[in-house]
């Protein structure tokens, strides 16, 4: 209270004081019940939180090939898991342990740019996303919230999922087994595989040189390989899609892979052929390097074209897109750089004008990734999934709703990180023989190499000589 000369007593700064003091402690009580401050993982202290190690368990055949899951250990107790891409070596992660021990696992981005050198097209980019994937695991973990929140937020509760399905001679067998995902799976898009090899034993239907070798057969790209289908062979491909179509409807979306080694003009002439099907795309026509001749089959094929599954990092996706050398692009999250640079290829395609959908085949870790990237991508439109014939596969892990795949849809998981949990026991039902469930990889932890892309090597052992 003031006294009369306008001066504050003794006894009444010490109410003021104890006012100011509780009203501060009230403050802070009330701070504390506020859904930000109660999303902080006490346990762990952000500032000191380091990397430890990072260990290697491979599953075998949860898709087409064994796929590599690591697990970054740290410091407080807290790890994280990721995905290499199918079939891809673990060394492509292990060899970056060393480049990762003792640093802070959420500077994702600094941690990223330190070792996306060491990535590349397809199978190579495995190791780079897989840590990648397993920061943002640690980071969800530690500040209590999935990943897509640390996205931005998600714009969908849902994610459509597509997927391949089991090929057949006959077009009526293939047909009702394309029917089935739809009314016994609840699958809303589908992709069939509809190539040359199909039709190929047939005479009159492919010219070609004989006797290809190996490296024709399976190394050199799609043009350089002189195959051409004829009309007969086109007829003969249209009969097992107007059977597809047939027994699905023209409601549901229908897409195309694996359509052979073909040459430009037999792909625009399969595209026109397959109008009146409607198709959603036809997948990896040509390599996707070659963007001039995309471009020219884009223009002329009514079918829309649609690549990337095996592009590494944005730039190339960006290229396709400003060039508008395909109509939609669909990139690998296990391939494309990881959850982050996924995302950012979202935002940009949608302010080019070109859709994404997302191709996957693995395990559920690398397939939740996939969902939180998704979630939180606005320009999105399916993600592809190759096991759902696969008995295992949502045994994998827990933590998360059955079955995961729900009516051709996997439901956004709210936990903190990936939302999931290895099952050990079924894991371990599953790994690659004479290999190990996490075992120590301690001969990996000292590897230095100069790995800066310019030249700083005086700067660099001035660093390490302190």
């Amino acid at each position: 209270m003031l006294k009369s000369n306008g001066r504050i007593g003794r006894r009444d700064l010490f109410k003021t004081s104890a006012g100011i003091m509780g009203g501060a402690l009230l403050s802070r009580e009330a701070a504390a019940d506020q859904p930000a401050q109660r999303n902080v993982n006490t346990n762990s202290s952000p500032s000191a939180l380091r990397i430890t190690d990072l260990r290697v368990a491979t599953i075998v055949k949860p898709g087409p090939s064994p796929c590599p899951i690591i697990r970054i250990d740290t410091n407080q107790g807290v790890y994280g898991l990721g995905e290499v891409r199918d079939g891809a070596s673990a060394t492509y992660a292990l060899f970056l342990k060393s480049r990762l021990l003792n640093e802070n696992p959420l500077n994702i981005t600094y941690l990223f740019e330190k070792i996306k050198q060491f990535g590349g097209v397809s199978r190579q980019a495995g190791g780079v996303v897989a840590v990648e994937e397993a920061l943002w695991d640690i980071s969800g973990k530690v500040y209590n919230v999935p990943i897509y929140q640390m996205l931005g937020g998600k714009f969908r509760d849902r994610v459509r999922i597509y997927a391949d399905t089991e090929e057949s001679d006959d077009p009526k067998v293939f047909a009702q087994r394309l029917k089935a995902r739809k009314e016994e799976m609840g699958l809303t898009w589908l992709k069939m595989d509809v190539g040359i090899d199909l039709v190929s034993r047939t005479p009159g239907t492919v010219t070609g040189p004989s006797q290809q070798t190996e490296w024709e057969r399976s190394r050199l790209p799609a043009p350089f390989i002189a195959n051409e289908v004829t009309q007969k062979g086109i007829e003969m491909l249209s009969a097992y899609v107007q059977a597809a179509r047939e027994a699905v409807g023209m409601e549901i979306p229908l897409s195309m892979d694996h359509l052979g080694h073909l040459g430009v003009n037999s792909i625009i002439r399969l595209g026109k052929a397959y109008e009146k099907f409607n198709l959603a795309w036809m997948e990896d026509v040509i390599p996707w390097q070659y963007t001039e001749m995309l471009a020219h089959i884009t223009a002329e094929s009514p079918t829309p074209i649609c690549t990337g599954e095996d592009i590494y990092l944005k730039e190339d996706f960006i290229k396709l897109a400003e060039r508008h050398a395909v109509s939609k692009l669909h990139p690998d999250i296990s391939t494309s750089g990881g959850i982050l640079e996924t995302h950012k290829i979202g935002d940009r395609l949608l302010e080019l004008g070109v859709p994404m959908a997302m191709h996957y085949a693995g395990t559920p870790v690398g397939a939740m990734a996939s969902v939180h990237c998704a979630a939180a991508t606005a320009n999105f439109l399916a993600c592809e999934n190759h096991s759902l014939d696969v008995p295992f596969w949502q045994d994998l892990v827990t933590g998360i709703d059955k079955p995961i795949i729900n009516k051709g849809f996997i439901t956004v998981p709210d936990k903190p990180g990936l939302g999931i949990t290895l099952n050990e026991e079924v894991c371990k039902q599953h790994l690659r023989p004479n290999t190990g469930w996490f075992e120590p990889t301690t001969q990996w932890d000292n590897e230095r190499s100069q790995d800066l892309l310019w030249s700083m090597i005086e700067a660099e052992k001035k660093e390490q000589n302190g």
